[in-house]
C-alpha cells in the first residue's frame, strides 16, 4: 500500500507540473524532524487568531484545538471559519480593514498570493518545507520563496451513487457527454433524480465548473495568460461552447430549484440517495459519512464532448495554503503550530483520518486509502493514472470568480448563452484592467 501510494504521489507531481506556472524554487529548509514528538514549549499566555474556509473540516478542527492546547500550555488557538455559501475572501478583506487582523489564514496562491503578498510571512526557512510535494509549493512560491503552506491536495468531478447506477442498468460508467446523457435516461426512467445541482452557491459554477471549460483547452495556462492580457475571447470559443453543454444537462436532469439549492442541501441530496449525482469533490466525504455512512459511490469525469481521452479526466489541484499573517506579534508560536500540525503524530493522524485530507507533504502516510474514503480514492486512481486536468481560477483577475458565479446563474435562469459569453468577456476585460 506504501508503495502504491508513493507512485501516486510521484505521477502527480509529473502530471500536474505540466500546468504550472509559478517559478522554481530553490529553498534548502532542512527536512523535518523523524520523530515529530517535540517537547512542549514553554507557557506563552498568547492566542493564535485563525480565519479559515473549509467547513467541513471546521469541527475537527476544534478537536485538534483541544488537542494542541493541552500540550502547548499557554497558548490557545482561536479558530473562526467562514465558508460554505459565505465569500471568504469578502470576510478576510473585512478583518484586515476591520483591524482584527488574523495571525493565520488562507491563501489560494498564485494571483491571490501577489493580492496579499504586502501581509503575508515568507516560511522558507521552516523545518516543513523540503516535505512538500514539488507540485504543491507552486502556488505559494515567489522570487525562489515559499509563502504558504499547503493544506492538501484535491479533486473534483461528478460523484456518483454506484448503487443507483446498478439499479437503473448502467454497466458502463459515462466518458463521455452522449454516455452521460444516456446515463441521465436510465437514471429517469428508472424513476430517479440524476443530478443534485447546489447552484445557488457561486462558487460551485464560478469556480469549478467554469475551470472545466478553462482546463480544457490545449494549454490553459497560456490561455488564462492570453485573456489577462485581452488576446483571447471565450464568446466564439468552440470549448465554452461544448463546457455549455454540458452545463444544460445538467440543468435538464436537475432537482428542483438549483439555484435556491445551498452547498448542505446539495450534499445532503446526494447523500440521502435522492440523487444518483453531484458536482463536488472529496472535501464531500466527511458531510456525507455522517448522513450515510458507507455509500457505494465513486467520482465520474466531467465530461464536455464526445471524445473519451480527452474527458476521462478528473480535475486535481491545492484547494489553499495556511499562511501567517508578518505583522502578527504571535507569529513565531502561528509558525510552530503550523509545524505542530504537519510533523507530529497527532495532527498527521488528524490530516489523513480526521480531515479526510489527500496529504500535499512527502512524509505523511496514507497507510489505508479506504480511510480517505472512496472519493479521494478514485482521485488518487486518476492521479497516479496521470489521467488529470489543472486548476486555474487562482490567476483570474481579482474578483472574478465572483462574477462568473453571478453570470453563469443568471444563464441558469434565461439560458441566453450568448448574453453569458459577451458578459463573461466584459467583465474580464474590467477587472484585468484593475
Amino acid at each position: 500500500m506504501k508503495r502504491k501510494f508513493v507512485l501516486f504521489m510521484v505521477v502527480m507531481m509529473l502530471g500536474l507540473l505540466l500546468n504550472a506556472c509559478a517559478g522554481r524554487n530553490d529553498e534548502t529548509a532542512p527536512a523535518p524532524g523523524a520523530t515529530g514528538t517535540a517537547s512542549p514549549p514553554p507557557a506563552k499566555n498568547v492566542t493564535i487568531n485563525m480565519f479559515q474556509f473549509k467547513v467541513e473540516i471546521a469541527e475537527a478542527l476544534d478537536k485538534l484545538k483541544n488537542e494542541y492546547e493541552s500540550s502547548h500550555p499557554g497558548v490557545k488557538l482561536n479558530i473562526e471559519t467562514v465558508g460554505g455559501g459565505a465569500d471568504y475572501g469578502a470576510a478576510l478583506k473585512a478583518k484586515f480593514t476591520s483591524g482584527a487582523e488574523p495571525d493565520v489564514f488562507n491563501n489560494g496562491g498564485f494571483n491571490e498570493l501577489i493580492t496579499w503578498a504586502d501581509k503575508i510571512e515568507d516560511l522558507t526557512d521552516q523545518p516543513w518545507v523540503a516535505d512538500v510535494l514539488d507540485v504543491a509549493k507552486k502556488p505559494m512560491t515567489k522570487d525562489g520563496k515559499l509563502f504558504g503552506m499547503p493544506m492538501n491536495m484535491e479533486g473534483y468531478g461528478f460523484i456518483y451513487n454506484k448503487d443507483m447506477f446498478q439499479k437503473a442498468g448502467i454497466t458502463t460508467l459515462p466518458k463521455t457527454l452522449s454516455e452521460l446523457k444516456d446515463a441521465c435516461s436510465k437514471l429517469k426512467a428508472a424513476g430517479m433524480i440524476p443530478f443534485a445541482n447546489g447552484y445557488g452557491e457561486w462558487w460551485v459554477l464560478g469556480i469549478h465548473n467554469f475551470n472545466v471549460g478553462v482546463a480544457h483547452h490545449d494549454n490553459p495556462t497560456q490561455w488564462v495568460t492570453e485573456k489577462n492580457e485581452g488576446k483571447v475571447k471565450i464568446a466564439g470559443d468552440k470549448v465554452f461552447e461544448e463546457w455549455a453543454n454540458m452545463l444544460d444537462l445538467t440543468l435538464d436532469n436537475s432537482n428542483k430549484n438549483p439555484l435556491t439549492t445551498d452547498y448542505n442541501t446539495q450534499v445532503t441530496l446526494f447523500a440521502s440517495g435522492e440523487t444518483a449525482m453531484m458536482q463536488q469533490g472529496n472535501w464531500t466525504q466527511v458531510q456525507i459519512d455522517k448522513i450515510s455512512p458507507n455509500l457505494n459511490m465513486g467520482v465520474l469525469p466531467m465530461p464536455i464532448n464526445d471524445n473519451a481521452e480527452e474527458n476521462d479526466k478528473l480535475l486535481v489541484g491545492v484547494p489553499s495554503n495556511w499562511v501567517v499573517n508578518k505583522n502578527s506579534k504571535v507569529k513565531e508560536e502561528a509558525k510552530e503550530f503550523l509545524n505542530w500540525l504537519v510533523t507530529s503524530d497527532v495532527g498527521k493522524d488528524y490530516i489523513v483520518n480526521q480531515f479526510k485530507f489527500i496529504p500535499a507533504f512527502k512524509s505523511i502516510e496514507v497507510k489505508d486509502e479506504k480511510a480517505l474514503g472512496p472519493i479521494a480514492s478514485d482521485i488518487m486512481a486518476y492521479s497516479a493514472a496521470g489521467k488529470v486536468l489543472s486548476w486555474h481560477w487562482f490567476n483570474y483577475p481579482d474578483g472574478l470568480i465572483n462574477e462568473l458565479g453571478a453570470i453563469i446563474q443568471s444563464y441558469v435562469k434565461n439560458k441566453n448563452r450568448n448574453s453569458m459569453f459577451s458578459e463573461m468577456d466584459k467583465q474580464w476585460e474590467r477587472l484585468s484592467k484593475k
